[in-house]
């Protein structure tokens, strides 16, 4: 059977399905500025995960469309809610756990603000997100193959560690501290909603702002959290 090539066209379309229409932004790089472009972009890289998730089952969902919906939509509201957020102008970004590039690759279409580091300690995920960088030209996003305890010692400190279920978050908080610039932010993306304040408090961090949004069938749920000095 001949895979599916998706388009962009395809892509606008599932956009405004999922209710998070794209929009053009004259604030990016060249060549992703017009929603058409974003579309695009986007499309290359749903149409290669469905034909390397056939053999190397990067992500659960198998055809494209139930992938937009129920995990590159993440990408999409967290660009907003990076977008609503006090950020530094060119933030230092480590994205621990990224997988299959999820919610990182389809992010950087949409926010291309400072350096994004995608650190995956599975060689074939970094095999299938560095191919993808090299078609997608997405600005200043370098795939790192190893744990988080490798990075190199230029990583850090960062501005924001994102995180999607590479550890539990009270596990995670303690872990990431040490990695971040005084009053550096957590944000997380998690199929909870945000617990109460004195438990993150309690780890040396601040519930800064959340969102909610569908995803499919479900809620899914962004968390923002500050370092506390």
């Amino acid at each position: 059977m001949v895979s599916h090539n998706v388009s962009g066209s395809e892509i606008l379309g599932a956009s405004i399905k999922a209710k998070r229409r794209l929009e053009d932004n004259t604030s990016l790089e060249d060549g992703f500025k017009a929603a058409s472009d974003q579309a695009r972009v986007l499309a290359y890289y749903l149409t290669l995960l469905v034909k390397w998730n056939k053999a190397m089952n990067l992500v659960g969902p198998k055809g494209w469309e139930e992938i937009f919906h129920s995990l590159i939509i993440d990408s999409l509201y967290l660009a907003d809610f990076l977008n609503s957020l006090d950020l530094p102008d060119n933030p230092n970004t480590l994205d621990l756990g990224a997988g299959a590039g999820l919610p990182g690759i389809p992010l950087r279409t949409l926010w291309q603000s400072g350096n994004y580091n995608l650190v995956e300690s599975r060689q074939k995920r970094t095999i299938f997100m560095r191919t993808a960088l090299q078609v997608m030209k997405l600005p200043r996003t370098e795939v790192f193959h190893g744990r988080a305890e490798a990075l190199p010692s230029e990583s850090f400190p960062a501005d924001i560690i994102l995180s999607k279920a590479f550890m539990p978050w009270k596990e995670l908080l303690p872990f990431v501290k040490p990695m971040l610039v005084e009053n550096g932010r957590v944000i997380i993306l998690s199929n909870n909603c945000a617990p109460k304040e004195g438990k993150i408090k309690s780890l040396g961090f601040n519930l800064e702002s959340s969102m909610e949004y569908k995803a499919g069938k479900r809620m899914h749920y962004l968390w923002s959290l500050s370092s506390a000095t």
